[in-house]
Protein backbone atom coordinates (compact mmCIF):
# COMPACT_ATOMS: atom_id res chain seq x y z
CA UNK A 1 0.00 0.00 0.00
CA UNK A 2 1.42 3.54 -0.08
CA UNK A 3 0.88 5.55 3.13
CA UNK A 4 1.05 9.09 4.09
CA UNK A 5 2.80 9.96 7.35
CA UNK A 6 2.34 13.24 8.80
CA UNK A 7 5.12 14.08 11.53
CA UNK A 8 5.41 16.34 14.67
CA UNK A 9 5.04 20.05 13.99
CA UNK A 10 7.16 20.76 17.33
CA UNK A 11 10.64 20.39 15.60
CA UNK A 12 12.22 19.11 12.27
CA UNK A 13 13.23 15.45 12.01
CA UNK A 14 16.86 15.55 13.64
CA UNK A 15 16.05 17.92 16.10
CA UNK A 16 15.13 16.16 19.17
CA UNK A 17 12.60 18.17 19.68
CA UNK A 18 9.93 15.55 18.21
CA UNK A 19 10.91 13.46 21.11
CA UNK A 20 9.94 10.04 20.60
CA UNK A 21 8.00 10.82 17.51
CA UNK A 22 10.98 11.05 15.79
CA UNK A 23 12.64 7.71 16.58
CA UNK A 24 9.04 6.01 15.83
CA UNK A 25 8.70 7.41 12.81
CA UNK A 26 11.71 6.37 11.77
CA UNK A 27 11.66 2.86 12.66
CA UNK A 28 7.78 2.58 11.19
CA UNK A 29 9.34 4.24 7.49
CA UNK A 30 12.10 1.37 7.79
CA UNK A 31 9.81 -1.22 8.93
CA UNK A 32 6.92 -0.54 6.39
CA UNK A 33 9.45 -0.70 3.53
CA UNK A 34 11.49 -3.65 4.41
CA UNK A 35 7.66 -5.20 4.21
CA UNK A 36 7.32 -3.74 0.33
CA UNK A 37 4.71 -0.76 1.22
CA UNK A 38 5.32 3.14 -0.60
CA UNK A 39 6.31 5.85 2.20
CA UNK A 40 5.43 9.47 1.80
CA UNK A 41 6.51 11.57 4.96
CA UNK A 42 5.49 15.14 5.44
CA UNK A 43 7.88 16.85 7.89
CA UNK A 44 8.94 20.59 8.64
CA UNK A 45 11.65 22.43 6.85
CA UNK A 46 15.60 21.29 7.58
CA UNK A 47 13.88 17.38 8.45
CA UNK A 48 15.95 14.45 7.53
CA UNK A 49 15.57 10.70 7.66
CA UNK A 50 17.53 8.29 8.67
CA UNK A 51 20.09 7.30 5.79
CA UNK A 52 18.54 3.87 5.38
CA UNK A 53 15.28 5.25 4.76
CA UNK A 54 15.96 6.78 1.35
CA UNK A 55 13.33 5.16 -0.20
CA UNK A 56 10.37 7.08 1.12
CA UNK A 57 9.80 10.61 0.12
CA UNK A 58 10.19 13.06 1.98
CA UNK A 59 8.48 16.10 1.66
CA UNK A 60 9.34 19.11 3.91
CA UNK A 61 7.04 21.81 4.73
CA UNK A 62 7.68 25.58 6.26
CA UNK A 63 5.68 27.75 8.82
CA UNK A 64 5.49 28.40 12.89
CA UNK A 65 5.63 25.42 14.93
CA UNK A 66 3.27 24.89 17.40
CA UNK A 67 3.66 24.55 20.62
CA UNK A 68 3.73 21.06 22.85
CA UNK A 69 0.74 20.42 24.50
CA UNK A 70 2.30 18.72 27.29
CA UNK A 71 3.80 22.43 28.15
CA UNK A 72 0.26 24.04 27.95
CA UNK A 73 -2.63 24.08 30.65
CA UNK A 74 -5.27 20.66 30.40
CA UNK A 75 -7.73 22.91 29.76
CA UNK A 76 -5.88 25.60 27.01
CA UNK A 77 -7.93 26.63 24.22
CA UNK A 78 -6.63 25.39 20.81
CA UNK A 79 -4.17 27.73 19.41
CA UNK A 80 -3.17 27.73 15.37
CA UNK A 81 -0.31 30.14 14.24
CA UNK A 82 -0.36 32.56 11.15
CA UNK A 83 1.37 30.50 8.83
CA UNK A 84 0.65 27.47 10.61
CA UNK A 85 3.42 24.74 10.18
CA UNK A 86 0.62 22.24 11.29
CA UNK A 87 -2.32 23.40 9.00
CA UNK A 88 0.46 23.41 6.11
CA UNK A 89 1.46 19.60 6.43
CA UNK A 90 -1.89 18.38 6.85
CA UNK A 91 -2.79 20.20 3.26
CA UNK A 92 0.80 18.79 2.09
CA UNK A 93 -0.83 15.55 3.45
CA UNK A 94 -3.90 15.54 2.38
CA UNK A 95 -2.99 16.55 -1.55
CA UNK A 96 -0.39 13.54 -1.59
CA UNK A 97 -3.17 11.36 -0.04
CA UNK A 98 -5.67 11.24 -3.21
CA UNK A 99 -3.41 8.89 -4.76
CA UNK A 100 -2.63 6.85 -1.42
CA UNK A 101 -4.06 4.18 0.77
CA UNK A 102 -4.37 6.14 4.06
CA UNK A 103 -2.95 9.62 5.82
CA UNK A 104 -1.56 8.38 9.07
CA UNK A 105 -1.10 11.07 11.25
CA UNK A 106 1.70 11.11 14.04
CA UNK A 107 1.01 14.71 15.69
CA UNK A 108 -1.14 14.64 18.99
CA UNK A 109 -3.01 18.03 18.10
CA UNK A 110 -6.35 19.06 17.39
CA UNK A 111 -6.37 20.09 13.47
CA UNK A 112 -5.70 16.54 12.01
CA UNK A 113 -8.15 15.02 14.26
CA UNK A 114 -10.88 16.94 13.29
CA UNK A 115 -9.75 16.69 9.40
CA UNK A 116 -10.96 13.44 9.81
CA UNK A 117 -14.74 14.23 10.63
CA UNK A 118 -14.29 16.33 7.53
CA UNK A 119 -12.88 13.98 4.81
CA UNK A 120 -13.68 11.02 2.64
CA UNK A 121 -9.86 10.34 2.74
CA UNK A 122 -9.55 7.60 5.72
CA UNK A 123 -7.18 9.22 8.50
CA UNK A 124 -5.71 7.21 11.04
CA UNK A 125 -3.66 8.69 14.00
CA UNK A 126 -0.87 6.76 16.31
CA UNK A 127 -1.72 8.86 19.69
CA UNK A 128 2.07 9.49 20.92
CA UNK A 129 0.72 10.94 24.63
CA UNK A 130 -1.63 10.42 27.26
CA UNK A 131 -4.26 12.55 27.77
CA UNK A 132 -2.69 16.30 28.17
CA UNK A 133 -5.12 17.78 26.65
CA UNK A 134 -9.19 18.09 27.46
CA UNK A 135 -9.82 19.95 24.48
CA UNK A 136 -8.02 17.15 22.36
CA UNK A 137 -9.15 14.29 24.24
CA UNK A 138 -13.03 15.80 23.82
CA UNK A 139 -12.53 15.33 20.12
CA UNK A 140 -11.32 12.05 19.83
CA UNK A 141 -14.08 11.19 22.34
CA UNK A 142 -16.42 12.18 19.52
CA UNK A 143 -14.47 10.70 16.32
CA UNK A 144 -13.75 7.75 18.06
CA UNK A 145 -17.91 7.76 17.93
CA UNK A 146 -17.63 7.48 14.06
CA UNK A 147 -14.52 5.79 13.65
CA UNK A 148 -13.66 3.69 16.30
CA UNK A 149 -10.85 2.09 14.41
CA UNK A 150 -8.76 5.02 13.56
CA UNK A 151 -6.62 5.49 16.49
CA UNK A 152 -3.87 3.38 18.00
CA UNK A 153 -1.89 3.39 21.15
CA UNK A 154 1.64 2.43 21.93
CA UNK A 155 0.67 0.94 25.64
CA UNK A 156 -2.61 -0.11 27.71
CA UNK A 157 -1.60 2.13 30.63
CA UNK A 158 -1.53 5.19 27.75
CA UNK A 159 -4.78 4.06 26.48
CA UNK A 160 -6.33 4.02 29.69
CA UNK A 161 -6.17 7.85 29.57
CA UNK A 162 -8.86 7.58 27.21
CA UNK A 163 -11.68 5.78 29.16
CA UNK A 164 -14.31 5.92 26.31
CA UNK A 165 -11.56 4.11 23.99
CA UNK A 166 -13.17 0.28 25.53
CA UNK A 167 -11.07 -1.78 22.77
CA UNK A 168 -7.68 0.32 22.25
CA UNK A 169 -5.44 -1.14 19.39
CA UNK A 170 -2.23 -1.44 20.90
CA UNK A 171 1.10 -1.07 18.41
CA UNK A 172 3.89 -0.90 20.76
CA UNK A 173 6.86 0.31 19.23
CA UNK A 174 9.53 -0.62 17.19
CA UNK A 175 13.21 0.12 16.55
CA UNK A 176 16.05 -0.97 14.10
CA UNK A 177 18.07 -3.28 16.48
CA UNK A 178 21.38 -3.79 14.21
CA UNK A 179 21.46 0.26 14.80
CA UNK A 180 22.72 -0.75 18.72
CA UNK A 181 25.36 -2.94 19.84
CA UNK A 182 25.63 -5.29 22.53
CA UNK A 183 27.58 -4.72 24.97
CA UNK A 184 29.14 -6.30 28.60
CA UNK A 185 29.55 -3.62 30.78
CA UNK A 186 28.88 -4.47 34.13
CA UNK A 187 30.87 -1.48 35.71
CA UNK A 188 30.12 1.83 33.48
CA UNK A 189 28.38 4.82 34.76
CA UNK A 190 24.66 5.45 35.67
CA UNK A 191 22.70 6.94 32.72
CA UNK A 192 19.42 9.31 31.85
CA UNK A 193 18.10 9.71 28.45
CA UNK A 194 15.63 11.96 27.73
CA UNK A 195 14.37 15.13 26.59
CA UNK A 196 15.87 17.86 30.02
CA UNK A 197 12.12 18.96 30.82
CA UNK A 198 9.68 18.85 33.87
CA UNK A 199 7.83 15.80 33.06
CA UNK A 200 10.83 13.77 32.72
CA UNK A 201 12.05 14.13 36.76
CA UNK A 202 16.00 14.33 35.97
CA UNK A 203 16.17 15.53 39.19
CA UNK A 204 15.58 12.72 41.11
CA UNK A 205 17.99 10.25 38.80
CA UNK A 206 20.78 13.48 39.71
CA UNK A 207 19.91 12.65 43.19
CA UNK A 208 19.93 8.51 43.39
CA UNK A 209 23.77 9.84 41.58
CA UNK A 210 24.67 12.19 44.20
CA UNK A 211 23.38 9.77 47.64
CA UNK A 212 25.62 6.55 45.43
CA UNK A 213 28.52 9.54 45.31
CA UNK A 214 29.05 8.77 41.74
CA UNK A 215 28.45 10.81 38.23
CA UNK A 216 24.70 11.00 36.40
CA UNK A 217 25.69 10.53 32.21
CA UNK A 218 22.71 12.72 30.67
CA UNK A 219 21.76 12.64 26.92
CA UNK A 220 18.70 15.08 25.81
CA UNK A 221 17.88 18.02 24.29
CA UNK A 222 17.58 20.71 27.12
CA UNK A 223 14.22 21.73 26.23
CA UNK A 224 13.94 23.97 29.40
CA UNK A 225 17.19 25.73 30.18
CA UNK A 226 16.05 26.97 33.28
CA UNK A 227 15.13 24.15 34.74
CA UNK A 228 18.08 22.43 33.61
CA UNK A 229 19.96 25.30 35.62
CA UNK A 230 18.31 25.08 38.74
CA UNK A 231 19.00 20.96 38.97
CA UNK A 232 22.21 21.38 38.13
CA UNK A 233 22.52 23.87 41.08
CA UNK A 234 20.97 21.98 43.67
CA UNK A 235 23.74 19.33 43.64
CA UNK A 236 27.22 19.23 43.87
CA UNK A 237 29.60 21.03 40.79
CA UNK A 238 30.13 17.98 38.78
CA UNK A 239 27.36 15.17 39.96
CA UNK A 240 25.92 16.02 36.08
CA UNK A 241 27.72 14.85 32.94
CA UNK A 242 25.82 16.75 30.23
CA UNK A 243 26.43 14.50 27.16
CA UNK A 244 24.26 16.53 25.10
CA UNK A 245 21.86 15.58 21.96
CA UNK A 246 23.74 13.13 19.83
CA UNK A 247 22.85 10.72 16.77
CA UNK A 248 21.49 7.33 17.80
CA UNK A 249 24.32 5.56 16.65
CA UNK A 250 26.53 8.14 18.94
CA UNK A 251 23.85 7.40 21.71
CA UNK A 252 24.13 3.58 21.89
CA UNK A 253 27.96 3.41 21.38
CA UNK A 254 28.35 5.53 24.85
CA UNK A 255 25.01 4.19 26.60
CA UNK A 256 25.95 0.91 26.18
CA UNK A 257 28.87 1.35 28.69
CA UNK A 258 26.88 2.15 31.03
CA UNK A 259 25.76 -0.38 33.81
CA UNK A 260 22.18 1.19 34.25
CA UNK A 261 19.38 3.74 32.80
CA UNK A 262 17.75 5.24 35.73
CA UNK A 263 14.14 6.24 34.41
CA UNK A 264 12.21 9.03 36.63
CA UNK A 265 8.86 10.37 34.52
CA UNK A 266 6.97 12.51 36.81
CA UNK A 267 3.82 11.41 33.96
CA UNK A 268 2.40 8.99 32.17
CA UNK A 269 5.43 7.88 29.12
CA UNK A 270 2.86 6.34 26.03
CA UNK A 271 5.81 3.65 25.67
CA UNK A 272 9.35 4.45 26.64
CA UNK A 273 11.23 4.61 23.84
CA UNK A 274 14.70 5.15 25.82
CA UNK A 275 14.28 2.03 27.75
CA UNK A 276 14.09 0.24 24.70
CA UNK A 277 17.06 1.77 23.04
CA UNK A 278 19.00 0.60 26.61
CA UNK A 279 17.77 -2.96 26.46
CA UNK A 280 18.54 -2.85 22.67
CA UNK A 281 22.53 -1.98 24.29
CA UNK A 282 21.97 -4.71 27.23
CA UNK A 283 21.63 -2.02 29.30
CA UNK A 284 19.37 -2.86 32.32
CA UNK A 285 16.67 -0.08 33.70
CA UNK A 286 15.17 1.07 36.64
CA UNK A 287 11.96 2.57 36.18
CA UNK A 288 9.17 4.10 38.07
CA UNK A 289 6.20 1.93 37.38
CA UNK A 290 4.40 4.65 35.57
CA UNK A 291 3.09 4.67 31.99
CA UNK A 292 4.34 2.90 28.93
CA UNK A 293 7.85 1.20 30.89
CA UNK A 294 5.55 -0.60 33.43
CA UNK A 295 4.71 -3.05 30.46
CA UNK A 296 8.28 -2.72 28.79
CA UNK A 297 10.28 -4.23 31.79
CA UNK A 298 10.63 -7.37 33.17
CA UNK A 299 10.66 -6.81 37.03
CA UNK A 300 13.93 -8.91 38.10
CA UNK A 301 14.67 -9.61 34.41
CA UNK A 302 15.07 -6.97 32.35
CA UNK A 303 15.74 -4.05 35.39
CA UNK A 304 13.17 -3.24 38.38
CA UNK A 305 10.23 -1.46 39.09
CA UNK A 306 10.16 1.65 41.60
CA UNK A 307 6.86 2.81 43.20
CA UNK A 308 6.39 6.30 41.24
CA UNK A 309 8.68 8.99 43.35
CA UNK A 310 10.54 6.72 45.79
CA UNK A 311 14.07 7.55 45.16
CA UNK A 312 15.01 5.55 48.04
CA UNK A 313 13.97 2.14 46.68
CA UNK A 314 15.70 3.52 43.12
CA UNK A 315 19.14 3.26 45.22
CA UNK A 316 18.73 0.25 46.76
CA UNK A 317 17.95 -1.54 43.03
CA UNK A 318 21.05 0.06 41.70
CA UNK A 319 23.56 -1.34 44.35
CA UNK A 320 21.84 -4.92 42.88
CA UNK A 321 21.68 -4.21 39.23
CA UNK A 322 24.49 -6.95 38.36
CA UNK A 323 21.98 -9.61 39.29
CA UNK A 324 20.12 -8.09 35.56
CA UNK A 325 21.76 -10.54 32.90
CA UNK A 326 22.12 -7.88 30.15
CA UNK A 327 21.86 -10.98 27.59
CA UNK A 328 17.97 -11.00 29.30
CA UNK A 329 17.25 -7.55 27.96
CA UNK A 330 18.48 -7.83 24.34
CA UNK A 331 16.77 -10.73 23.81
CA UNK A 332 13.69 -9.20 25.02
CA UNK A 333 13.76 -6.35 22.60
CA UNK A 334 15.03 -8.49 19.60
CA UNK A 335 11.16 -10.89 20.52
CA UNK A 336 9.27 -7.86 20.60
CA UNK A 337 9.99 -4.26 19.70
CA UNK A 338 11.85 -4.89 16.20
CA UNK A 339 11.12 -2.53 13.22
CA UNK A 340 9.42 -5.42 11.43
CA UNK A 341 7.02 -6.53 14.42
CA UNK A 342 5.93 -2.98 15.15
CA UNK A 343 5.38 -2.57 11.02
CA UNK A 344 3.49 -5.59 10.65
CA UNK A 345 1.09 -4.53 13.88
CA UNK A 346 0.71 -0.86 12.39
CA UNK A 347 -0.17 -2.09 8.51
CA UNK A 348 -2.22 -4.92 10.34
CA UNK A 349 -4.12 -1.43 12.19
CA UNK A 350 -4.46 0.10 8.76
CA UNK A 351 -5.74 -2.26 6.82
CA UNK A 352 -9.00 -2.47 9.67
CA UNK A 353 -9.17 1.42 9.27
CA UNK A 354 -9.49 1.14 5.19
CA UNK A 355 -12.03 -1.38 5.14
CA UNK A 356 -14.25 1.03 7.31
CA UNK A 357 -13.89 3.54 4.12
CA UNK A 358 -15.07 0.56 1.34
Amino acid sequence: MRIVLISTPIGFLGSGRGGGVELTLNSLVSGLLSLGHSVDVIAPKNSKLCRSNEKAKLHCVEGEAQISWQHQNYNAHVSIPDNSLLAGMLENGLEIAKKADVLLNMSYDWLPIWMTLNVERPIAHIISMGSESSVISNLISRVYAKHPLNFAFHSKTQANDYPFIKKPTIIGNGFEIDNYNFQDSVNGALAWVGRVAPEKGLEDAVYVANELGEKLRVWGVKEDEAYASKIEQSFPQGTIDWMGFVSTNELQKELGKCRVLLNTPKWNEAYGNVVVEALACGVPVIAYKRGGPSEIIQHGQTGYLVVPDDKKSMISYVEIIEKIKRKKCREWVEKNASTDIFAKKVVNWLNKVMNEYK
